[in-house]
């Protein structure tokens, strides 16, 4: 079977890439041909046989003229187009396989494989992964960064409402944009040609459902995750956070409620926009980002992680990841995360956004030392899908 990845980056640059990366190459290992198509950048490590990418396009730099076109260029893309016909006509793929997409190569890349496959009289399936909101709500979050609340405003396709909350970068231009590329899209129907879109959790799929046209093509598989070694640990007297310090991550309640219970030793591994706020904290250590052993190790001893998330978070790898190392979670209850939790076998979950309720779950687990080794152990039997638990569920998507 021949796969065309689709992604407007072709470099490592957040999860959408390490999804397509990964699985390609196991699409690779089982015999299938895989080839890519995005943006050229100079950082691109994966491509297709003829060269043809889109130009690269920066929104923080560029010239003046680059940047007076940009807003058109966003909505619908002529050089796209060009671009991947060349790739469809040299590699004749089975199955087009879609990721982020919009601004950079805009929705116009599925009406040009619906052209091509009618012009070829070929059978190749369109697949869309959402990795965000992004079909469903134009600053793909369902979040109003001006307000930090949740919001439902534009399902069901009333996108006006994100210029009217200055939803994108709090920007009326830009929200206006991204009102006027959904619309656009929305009313050309050019989303019924996409045969299989896939939910990173059930969450998501009920928000996608809200659309008409989308509710018969959604499937939730919850995202992949290697294989770790099991290993006894001794565990330390620490609850651990690791990721982004920002506002939708639920970090500003976590700091109110540390500073509450100063006889409970927090380590926070990560950066972001409120890390200033850490400093000053005695019983908050910040280790800054981490990764690969030293990440892993901080996650084996913890005696548990928190994940105070207040945006609808899909199916996040550092739920997954704590449990797979053995280290049960505290989780908000919102989005996708009570998905990846066993409550009271692997972890417990609190009332997202509520303080008083994330206090008293920290305090019961800091508490019983013996019930979060009960938890540790029960993690060792958690079954998340491996890369080739997912294959065998996505060649059913593509065949």
């Amino acid at each position: 079977m021949r796969v065309l990845m689709i992604n407007k980056f072709l470099y490592p640059n957040g999860g959408s890439e390490t999804y397509i990366f990964k699985l390609g190459e196991y699409l690779q290992k089982m015999g299938h041909e895989v080839q890519y198509f995005g943006m050229e950048h100079k950082g691109r490590c994966v491509g297709n046989r003829v060269n043809a990418y889109t130009s690269d396009m920066d929104f923080h730099g560029g010239s003046k003229l680059s940047k007076l076109t940009y807003p058109f260029k966003t909505i619908y893309s002529k050089e796209a187009r060009i671009q991947l016909r060349k790739v469809l006509d040299d590699f004749q793929p089975d199955v087009c396989h879609l990721n982020n997409f919009n601004y950079q190569l805009t929705p116009s890349m599925i009406l040009e494989i619906v052209s091509w496959r009618k012009k070829v009289g070929k059978c190749c399936k369109i697949v869309f992964t959402a990795h965000d909101y992004q079909l469903v709500c134009p600053n793909h979050m369902l979040n109003n960064p001006n307000t930090h609340q949740n919001c439902e405003q534009c399902l069901g396709g009333h996108f006006m409402n994100c210029i009217k909350g200055k939803c994108i970068h709090g920007s009326t231009a830009k929200s206006a944009i991204g009102m006027m590329e959904a619309e656009f899209w929305k009313r050309k129907g050019t989303y019924k040609y996409i045969d299989t879109m896939i939910c990173c959790s059930v969450f998501m799929k009920t928000k996608l459902d809200t659309n008409p046209l989308f509710a018969s093509k959604t499937v939730a598989m919850h995202n992949f995750i290697d294989k770790v070694e099991w290993k006894q640990v001794t565990k330390k007297a620490y609850v651990l956070y690791f990721g982004r310090f920002s506002e939708e991550k639920g970090i500003g309640t976590l700091i109110k409620v540390c500073k509450e219970l100063p006889d409970v030793q927090f380590i926070f591994a990560g950066t972001g926009p409120l890390e200033d706020c850490i400093k000053g904290v005695s019983n908050i250590k910040n280790v800054g980002f981490q990764k690969g052993a030293a990440l892993e190790k901080l996650i084996r001893e913890a005696q548990f992680s928190v994940y105070p998330s207040e945006w609808y978070e899909n199916c996040p790898f550092s739920v997954m990841e704590s449990q797979m190392y053995g280290t049960p979670v505290l989780g908000a209850n919102i989005g996708g995360i009570p998905e990846l939790i066993q409550v009271g076998k692997t972890g417990e979950l609190f009332e997202s956004g509520n303080a008083e309720d994330l206090k008293k779950n920290v305090q019961k687990l800091w508490d019983d030392k013996k019930l979060c080794e009960e938890y540790s152990r029960n993690c060792k039997g958690i079954n998340f899908d491996t890369i080739e638990e997912y294959y065998k569920k996505i060649m059913k998507v593509y065949q």
